[in-house]
């Protein structure tokens, strides 16, 4: 059953490797650390949340928005085949219902707090930032060229972008849903800047990364997707 429909556009994507002794706390059960030609990454994840549709009905004011997400990769074997997925640290988001739904229903760590986006293309160039608050405003901004291309088979941004499986974490118990989407394109990133305090917003699990320069940065075009009804396995 298809839960949400909605389309994910203008994905900015900031990777750091990290060490995974720092995350196997968060790893759901029945459930392994998924690396990428033996490195382990985060991923921190802004992008607009657009067209929204729940049980296939439109949300009054709750269609459009942004998100902002940090996020690591794990896999699930299965019959003898791997679901690759994510787990995510926590979910920004400016509405509290929106919030409400997620907590309530896929048991996710959302938070409601301030959003803003800007989304400008000028002289072939995008310019694409996402901003949020705490007590200070934090932001996500990239500068890429404004054409998409095709993904790279085998490549980073294929191994980033193509976990099709949300597991979530719930002391002893693990959920899982599908996401349904095409393969992306991605623009040629020319720079980015970061303003974000990850110990304030993530915790001190995440304050190292307050001290590393990401190992990548990537913008995804992005797709129509669906997300499927949620199921436990453990």
């Amino acid at each position: 059953m298809n839960f949400l429909k909605a389309e994910w556009r203008k994905l900015a994507i900031i990777n750091y490797e990290i060490n995974p002794g720092l995350l196997l706390k968060y790893v759901p059960e029945g459930t392994e650390l998924d690396d990428y030609k033996g490195k382990w990454y985060v991923s921190l994840v802004g992008f607009m949340f657009l067209n929204t549709k729940l049980l296939g009905l439109p949300i009054l004011f709750h269609r459009n928005f942004e998100e902002v997400n940090l996020r690591f990769y794990v896999r699930k074997k299965e019959n003898g085949a791997w679901k690759r997925g994510v787990v995510f640290i926590k979910e920004i988001v400016p509405k509290p219902a929106l919030s409400l739904v997620a907590n309530a229903v896929y048991k996710e760590n959302y938070h409601t707090m301030p959003m803003k986006n800007l989304i400008h293309e000028k002289n072939n160039e995008l310019l694409i930032r996402y901003s949020w608050k705490d007590k200070n405003w934090h932001s996500i901004q990239i500068t890429a060229e404004s054409t998409a291309r095709p993904m790279e088979t085998d490549s980073e941004f294929e191994f980033i972008t193509e976990h099709y499986w949300g597991f979530t974490k719930k002391e002893n118990n693990t959920s899982e849903y599908e996401v349904c989407h095409p393969k992306w394109n991605c623009y040629q990133v020319k720079s980015h800047e970061l303003e974000i305090d990850f110990n304030t917003i993530y915790g001190h699990d995440f304050e190292c990364l307050n001290h590393q320069k990401p190992v990548s940065v990537m913008l995804a075009e992005g797709s129509e997707i669906e997300i499927r009804t949620k199921k436990y396995f453990v």
